[in-house]
This record gives structure tokens, sequence and C-alpha cells, in this order.
């Protein structure tokens, strides 16, 4: 059981990735944003998975996810076949190229929320539909921190949709090529300080094998990637580092109004919080779809936790 958290709520895909990287190719592997994000974000606190599925996606990826206090009872399973992306990565694996997106029962999900979800204290909406992020979003009774992902694809064509979601948001988290997308601005300061005038007061620019940029009303921290002989695959990795900074809020935050009136205190734990995300990240990264995610220890974590904290660390 996870001591003294809060439970969270994501909203995404739960799909089949097929892929090829340098490193090889898979085909029809369990993928999608609310895979990836909850089982890093159960690393540190209970989450409850909205989504949908088709016919052929595995019982047993489920009974998984419920084993890692991941509730599932709000992943529908619909008549017809699950999402389905296929891509590919070049050798310097920072973007993938996508070669086809099949939504299959995705193109018709618009979730209605049981009563216990509508409480949840923690939002993340992935990277979805902004007017399916808001749908979920207007369902969630009081919650204590918003948070999102997008992606150039609705920052170009539902701007507007977009744009409400922001004005709502606590937290976004976005790579570079999508922050200079929806600022205009070419530096990612720039960039971040433009974006906290839509709405979310911290920023989170994702920089893929750089590490991870964080922008608050107060400061900057800007974090590397944890150093890695082999990248394997990096679909997933921005989900992840979400899950595990939502799940490190979640254990971490009394209430919410830290965030906004305890400028100290919400350095401290923010700081914390992305240091949790690019360690999660780091294993995602290291093995196809999220394999390496299902099998992770605590003191596995742990341990490259404080590995992490040594290469940042500069003696006095």
């Amino acid at each position: 059981m996870h001591q003294n958290s809060s439970e969270i709520l994501t909203v995404g895909s739960m799909a089949f990735d097929s892929l090829r990287t340098p490193s090889g190719k898979v085909d029809h592997i369990v993928g999608g944003s609310a895979n990836y994000f909850s089982l890093a974000a159960s690393l540190f606190a209970p989450v409850r998975i909205v989504a949908v599925v088709g016919e052929d996606f595995p019982d047993d990826h489920l009974k998984l996810l419920q084993s890692k206090e991941i509730n599932v009872d709000e992943v529908e399973r619909a008549k017809g076949k699950t999402f389905h992306w296929v891509g590919e990565y070049d050798r310097n694996l920072n973007e993938a190229k996508t070669l086809s997106t099949h939504l299959n029962v995705f193109e018709h999900f618009n979730p209605k929320l049981n009563a216990a979800s509508k409480k949840s204290p923690y939002l993340f909406l992935g990277n979805i539909n902004p007017g399916l992020q808001m749908s979920v979003l207007d369902q969630i009774e009081n919650p204590q921190v918003v948070a999102l992902d997008t992606m150039n694809f609705w920052i170009t064509g539902e701007s507007k949709e977009l744009q409400k979601v922001l004005k709502r948001a606590d937290i976004l988290s976005i790579n570079e090529g999508e922050a200079r997308l929806l600022s205009e601005k070419e530096s990612i300061v720039a960039a971040a300080r433009v974006i906290q005038k839509m709405g979310p007061s911290i920023v989170i620019i994702k920089r893929g094998e750089y590490g991870a940029s964080l922008f608050t009303p107060d400061g900057v921290f800007i974090l590397p990637a944890f150093p890695l002989m082999q990248v394997t695959d990096p679909t997933g990795a921005g989900d992840s580092f979400a899950g595990a900074l939502m799940g490190y809020l979640a254990q971490s935050l009394v209430d919410r109004s830290i965030l906004r009136n305890n400028p100290n205190e919400r350095e401290k734990i923010l700081r914390h919080a992305v240091l949790a995300g690019c360690v999660l990240a780091s294993f995602t990264v290291e093995d196809f779809g999220p394999r390496k995610l299902i099998n992770l220890t605590k003191a596995e974590y742990a341990k490259r936790l404080q590995e992490m904290k040594n290469l940042v660390a500069i003696p006095e």
C-alpha cells in the first residue's frame, strides 16, 4: 500500500505499438500513454486509468496493472480493434516518424466517469484530443493538481480547444519542438514564459537525451538525462516521466496551495519530482515497450536515483 498518497486519475491511450529502432523491431507490443504513465506513477501512488481498448486487448495486461494498484474499472472494452500506432526512429532517436495510426475504438471514445473517478484529486490529461481532455476535466469535482501533455497535431489542429484546457491547467509537460510551436518563440526560456501566461504556472520542457527543464514562477531548474550506454526504444519516455512526476507530487504534496503559495516548498518538491521523472524515463528507454517498467523494483529505482543525485552534485 502507498502511505500518505493521493490517487491520480489519468486519461490517455491504451494501444498496440509496432515500431522499428536501430536496436531492432517489435510488432503489436502493448503501449499507449496511459500504460506508461500508470506504470511509472504506481511506484509512488495509486492510479486510476480512463481509456478504451478493443476486443483484441489482452486481459492478462489489465490484470498485471491491477496487481500494481492501478485501477482499471474505467478501461472500457469496446467492439472492434485497439488503437494501433506504427512508427520508426532513426539513429538520433530524438523523434519518432509515424508510419501509420489506426485509431480504431479510440475514434469514438467519450468517457463518462464513475463517482469514484470524479473525486480524484490529481489529474493527468494524456496526449489526446483537447476536446476529450476538457470533457474529462469538466467531470472532476475538485481537482487539486491538473497536468497535461499535448503534441504538434493538437497545437496546430485544435488550437482553440487546447487554449481552453491550458487556462485550467497547473502543469504542462511538452517537448522542445512543441514548446516552440505553441509559443512561437525559438528560445525555450522565452517559450516557457509565454506558455505560463496561457495558464499553467509550471512548464516542463522535455529534451530527450538532454534531460528536462522546469520553469516555475520563481525560477528555472535544468536536469540532464541519466547517461545510458544504450537506448533501445524512446517510446513512452515522456509518459513515464509524467507518471513519475505526478506520482511524486501525489505522494509529497499535503495540499495544492503549496504549488501556489509557498515558493520555497514548491521549488523543492517540483525539483525532486522532475528528478523522479528523469530517472523513471531512463529505465523505459532501455527496452522495447513498457517491459522495463513492468519489472522495475523500488530498490532499482532508489539505486539509480542516488546515482543521478551523485551525477549532478557539486562538492563545496
